[in-house]
């Protein structure tokens, strides 16, 4: 996890299109300037960078559904729940699916997981519109393959 880059997972470890669905790793970083303030001497991963995580895990299943042709925007937000705290060193698993999808919109169900266990989940909404420009879908597959977001899926989809 690169939270200086706002990059929330480190690995895209499986997609589906057949479901569709995704699942993705991120550890929280032993040491990071965020756990100064949040908080001193009880280090917690904040829950808005848990739905970030989410955020993020939920999106590249978007990109991939849509074959890199359009990119999510976070829109909404509900139903969140945090189950435990996370701390550092914690490497979690994040989990998505397709709820609803329709009119330019994308509802997801999103879970992050430890040890098979719930952390914190959220139906997430999102604007799925075309790349804003060719830079941005260029810079969007190149964090994909620093993820390992496996192209071969697209083919198979």
């Amino acid at each position: 996890m690169r939270i200086e880059y706002f990059q929330l997972i480190d690995r895209i470890t499986e997609i589906d299109l057949a479901e569709p669905k995704i699942l993705t790793q991120a550890t929280i970083p032993s040491e990071s300037t965020i756990f100064e303030g949040h908080f001193p001497g009880y280090p917690l991963m904040p829950g808005v960078l848990l739905i970030e995580a989410m955020a993020q895990t939920a999106g590249w299943l978007i990109i991939a559904t849509t074959k890199f042709e359009r990119m999510p925007f976070l829109i909404g937000v509900k139903e969140a729940k945090f189950r435990t705290f996370v701390q550092p060193g914690a490497a979690l698993v994040g989990s998505a699916t397709i709820a609803h999808e329709g009119s330019g919109y994308t509802v997801m169900s999103t879970k992050l997981s430890l040890n098979n266990k719930p952390v914190c989940n959220a139906q997430l909404t999102f604007r799925v519109m075309p790349f804003p420009n060719p830079t941005f879908e260029t810079e969007m597959r190149a964090a994909g393959k620093r993820l390992e977001f496996p192209m071969e899926a697209l083919a198979d989809g």
